[in-house]
This record gives C-alpha cells, sequence and structure tokens, in this order.
C-alpha cells in the first residue's frame, strides 16, 4: 500500500521560530517512517523555505542552506512571482503546520494551503487567524458569554506618537499589576508582568517590538493556571483539565522553555464540577473561534 506523503513546516520568521523548531523535533521523531513518507520543510527567519535533507538540524544550529523560495506542492508558475525547486519536492498528501505565530498560526499559511488544495492538520483560516490575535479572540469570545478579564488595545503608532496620553489612558482603566502583550503571538513571548508605571514604557517597547499592536489586560490575582486538550471538528471533545504550577512569577518564556522547574499536574486538582464547567468552556471557546482538529484552551482561575 503507497504511504502517505505528510509535510511537516515549521520555523517561520516570527518570534517563535525557536519554539517551533522544539515542536517540530517532536513531531517528526512521532511519526512512524513505516506508515508515513516524512517530508520536513523548513522556513528561515527570513522567510526562506527549505528543502533540504535534514533543515530542522540546519535551523536548529543557526546554519541554514542556500535560501530557496518554494512551496510545498507543485503548482504552476503563474500561481506566484517565484516558485523554485517545487520539483524536488513533489506532491504532498497532507501537511501538518507547526508553525508559531504570525506567518503560520495565524492563517497565512492555511490560506496558501487552502489555495493549493492540500489538506493540512489543524485549523482553517478564520480558527487560526482569530486564534492568534487576542484582542479579536477576547472580542469574540466575550461575545459569546465566554468569561475574559478587561482589555485595552493599542497601535505602536499611537504610543510612539503620545506615549503620555497612551499611559494615562492605561493608568485610567487598569489598576496595578496589569498585562502588556503582542496581539499576535504565542508563548508568553514579549509579555511583561507590570508592577507600577515605572515599568510601563519598557512593557510597551517591547510588546510593540513585536507587533504593531499591543493588549493591556487586567491581571488576575493569585491565578492559576488551568489548561484543556480539545480535539475534534464538528463534535469536539474536552480532556481533562491539567494545571501548570510555574517556577516564576507567571508562565512566562522561561517558565515555559528554559529552566525546566515548572509543574504540570494532571488532572488538576478541581473540584468535579467546576472541572466540568471548565471543559464545557473549553469546547465553547474552540468552537466560537471555529477551530478544528484540536486546540489548547487556556484558563485563569481565580483562588477566591
Amino acid at each position: 500500500m503507497k504511504r502517505l506523503r505528510v509535510g511537516v513546516i515549521f520555523g517561520g520568521r516570527s518570534g517563535e521560530h525557536e519554539v517551533s523548531l522544539q515542536s517540530a523535533a517532536s513531531v517528526l521523531g512521532a511519526l512512524d517512517r513505516a506508515k508515513y513518507d516524512v517530508v520536513p520543510i523548513g522556513i528561515t527567519k527570513d522567510g526562506g523555505w527549505l528543502l533540504s535533507a535534514d533543515p530542522l538540524r540546519e535551523l536548529a544550529a543557526g546554519n541554514p542552506g542556500p535560501r530557496q523560495a518554494a512551496l510545498p506542492v507543485t503548482l504552476p508558475t503563474s500561481a506566484l512571482n517565484r516558485v523554485e525547486r517545487a520539483e524536488a519536492l513533489g506532491p504532498l498528501d497532507v501537511v501538518i503546520p507547526i508553525l508559531h505565530g504570525p506567518y503560520g498560526e495565524d492563517g497565512t499559511v492555511q490560506g496558501l494551503l487552502d489555495l493549493a488544495d492540500v489538506p493540512y492538520a489543524g485549523s482553517g483560516v478564520v480558527g487560526s487567524a482569530v486564534g492568534m490575535d487576542k484582542s479579536v479572540m477576547k472580542s469574540v469570545f466575550r461575545a459569546c458569554g465566554l468569561p475574559v478579564p478587561d482589555w485595552l488595545t493599542l497601535t505602536r503608532s499611537a504610543w510612539r506618537n503620545d506615549p503620555a496620553g497612551v499611559k494615562q489612558r492605561i493608568t485610567r482603566q487598569f489598576a496595578y499589576p496589569m498585562f502588556v502583550k503582542p496581539c499576535n503571538l504565542g508563548s508568553s513571548v514579549g509579555i511583561t508582568k507590570v508592577h507600577a508605571l515605572g515599568e510601563l514604557d519598557a512593557a510597551l517597547a517591547l510588546a510593540a517590538a513585536y507587533d504593531r499592536r499591543v493588549l493591556v489586560e487586567r491581571a488576575v490575582p493569585n491565578a492559576r493556571e488551568i489548561e484543556v486538550s480539545v480535539l475534534g471538528n464538528d463534535d469536539p471533545q474536552a480532556s481533562v483539565c491539567g494545571e501548570i504550577v510555574p517556577s516564576n512569577e507567571f508562565y512566562d518564556y522561561n517558565a515555559k522553555y528554559i529552566d525546566g522547574k515548572s509543574q504540570a499536574i494532571i488532572p488538576a486538582d478541581l473540584p468535579p464540577d467546576l472541572a466540568e464547567r471548565v471543559r464545557a468552556m473549553a469546547v465553547e471557546a474552540f468552537r466560537a473561534v471555529d477551530a478544528a482538529g484540536f486546540a489548547r484552551v487556556d484558563f485563569l482561575l481565580d483562588r477566591e
């Protein structure tokens, strides 16, 4: 029987490039070569597509081979201005996008694959785009009756043109502590927990370095970090609840990927009725953004 050709796309232009490489290593290690013809496809930080024998190793070493403009499908040359070496890759049966953040997890690659009529795992354009943009996603959740912390969305240009006015607007709406985040990024990259006015400038500058839109969010006091996995399409199912006990003040990039001291408690120690409520809300959130395939839904649980 013919083996399924599975393309795995990873790397990319976002600030989560290195996180994507870690995820790709796990996925590539788990795929059964006896069942699948696995085709690794790396994307460099400047957007070059790598079709070498081991693009994961090249990207992880910071020494990618020659940049190639290529797509993981064979397309007519009229489809794009530049399609080089697509014939070296050949047709793919399905693609698993393991890209994190903008230019991959936000609907861009999903749209490309839709145009090329290549099946792929995970959410489509709408679910990916809404799920990546914190401001849009929170608006959708609130419209669907899901509880979300209050927030304020700002633009990079507004902050640069009138920093005093922006800070005044923030401090009128929020007490300390508060979180400042890029709207479109994950893995806690670019996020700062702000405890006082003197920390606000640096937090805004950091978030604005990653995105033209910045989200300021009320901090949930003494929050427990609860996570639920959701699998499915039209009939999604929620996993048991898990709890992350971060090694730092909040579950930042260092706590997630570097120091290795954070703890995962599965199942989370929650009363059964509360656990069921959280699981139900996870499915509601999954449906609200039109997610598909799989998602992780995060909750902040007020200890009171």
